[in-house]
């Protein structure tokens, strides 16, 4: 999968038509490839300027705190991307890179990372700390979703 940000919105390839495609941070609804209508694997990167209206979604939002010098972040990346394509449409990850947004870090108490925080309606429902693979996030996701009130983001895993 293919983002990459510019100013207010960011570029994600459809991985089913590989159009590009425009994304705005928006509190209602999904992004839907422009060409073939295909729910789109919802990735963006966040900072202190824009993690509020990144993170303000219908959906479930997963932030994940890394840093680029960080050895398990950065195997994250590839899982945090499986996560997203299996989920499109249901999930939406937002990336913060503890090191360019440390008052955002410091809100969310990022010792550790790398860390998800679980998000819904604005609401933190659940962290977690360290690299796991694509099939215990999936499963943790469940869990934490089926607890947070059901949620057809449990049918992908």
């Amino acid at each position: 999968m293919s983002a990459t940000a510019t100013g207010a919105a960011t570029i994600i390839a459809c991985p089913h038509c590989h159009k590009k495609n425009r994304v705005r941070p928006v509190a209602e609804g999904t992004p839907r490839c422009a060409s073939c209508h295909q729910p789109l694997p919802w990735l963006v990167e966040a900072d202190a300027a824009s993690f509020e209206a990144e993170t303000t979604s219908s959906v479930p939002v997963l932030v994940d705190f890394w840093a680029a010098w960080c050895g398990p972040c950065k195997m994250m990346a590839p899982v945090l991307e499986q996560v997203a394509r299996e989920r499109a449409g249901r999930l939406k990850v937002v990336k913060v890179d503890v090191d360019r947004a440390q008052s955002l870090a410091a809100r969310y108490g990022a010792q550790s990372i790398p860390l998800l925080v679980l998000m819904r309606d604005g609401k933190e429902l659940a962290r977690m700390t360290g690299a796991l693979p694509a099939a215990r996030l999936n499963a943790w996701l469940n869990g934490q979703l089926t607890l947070a009130g059901g949620d057809s983001a449990q049918q992908a895993s």
